[in-house]
């Protein structure tokens, strides 16, 4: 029978499937959507299978963080398409795996696929469950737990996430406000070390052999004195710091300062020391390939033209 694209879209918005697989289940139901939602759970092992293999770049990165144990869960999961990642059964899923994490503390991914979910499944076989119902290949890529959590902060709607840790937890309106604002920090300038001291030596030591070529390959610095080249490099070298590091980074709300000096003014204020000792921030589809989603030929592809 005939389909068409206003019950094909209903479907889709109902189930999140695509729309082929959304055409293709109503014509098997003869246009019937409670037949053709049947059908589509029927087949979903066999589609969590078909679709694992594809491309999930787009996703949420979520936070939760018990502020009673200041213990943080952060999470990173992938799925095809923007447009999904916005599907509530998307967003919920993501949810109740930090509720999980924070619970049972499991180490890995691999670990975490194991643990109970609901409804007398496991978290994998949850996993295939939405995959199916979602109809995209779905990714549980990272994880952690941070103790100590001071602070934390989702960007873009979960494009990045950002939990900061200190020393102690300061019982104090200003300590919070200045942990939020740190997070903010890194989220905005995207930091790939807390300090100077966590840099790898084999890091600064590559960063000064390129500073050092730079120098020396310039035709005005060439001749110069050794122990002024040494200079020139250290002075470069707290620019790399100045620039890559957390601490040393010029203070956002006030360029007057750097991280390391607004964070000690804060102590001063509220009379009590405290440190950051660290930070995790996830940035949603790093490192990964993007899907290139072309809607014309899906649409083709629907009418068949």
């Amino acid at each position: 029978m005939e389909i068409n694209a206003k019950a094909v879209a209903a479907l889709r918005a109902k189930t999140g499937i695509g729309m082929m697989d959304c055409k293709k289940a109503l014509v098997e139901a003869n246009g019937n959507e409670e037949e053709a939602i049947k059908i589509l759970r029927e087949k979903g092992l066999a589609v969590a299978a078909k679709k694992s293999t594809r491309i999930a770049a787009e996703g949420l990165v979520s936070i939760q963080l018990d502020p009673e144990t200041h213990t943080a869960a952060m999470i990173e999961v992938n799925i095809e398409t923007d447009f999904a990642a916005k599907n509530a059964v998307f967003g919920e899923f993501v949810n109740d795996l930090l509720t999980i994490i924070l619970k049972t503390r499991p180490a890995t991914v691999e670990e975490l696929l194991k643990k109970e979910f609901k409804d007398g499944l496991d978290v994998e076989a949850a996993l295939k469950d939405k995959i199916f119902t979602i109809g995209e290949n779905i990714n549980i890529r990272r994880f952690t737990i941070i103790e100590n959590a001071a602070s934390s902060y989702i960007h873009g709607k979960g494009n990045i996430g950002v939990v900061v840790k200190t020393d102690k937890i300061v019982d104090n309106a200003a300590f919070a406000e200045a942990a939020k604002n740190v997070c903010l920090q890194a989220a905005a300038m995207k930091p790939q070390y807390l300090n100077p001291e966590a840099v790898p030596a084999n890091v600064i030591a590559n960063e000064k052999e390129i500073i050092e070529s730079q120098i020396k390959n310039d035709e005005k610095n060439a001749k110069k004195p050794e122990k002024v080249i040494a200079m020139m490099v250290e002075g470069k070298l707290k620019k790399f710091f100045s620039t890559n590091c957390l601490t040393e980074q010029e203070y956002v709300k006030d360029g007057s300062m750097t991280v390391a000096k607004y964070l000690a003014s804060v102590a001063k204020e509220i009379g009590e020391e405290f440190a950051l000792v660290d930070f995790v921030m996830y940035e949603k589809g790093e490192g990964l390939e993007k899907k290139e989603d072309n809607f014309a030929e899906e649409i083709a592809k629907l009418t068949g033209k």
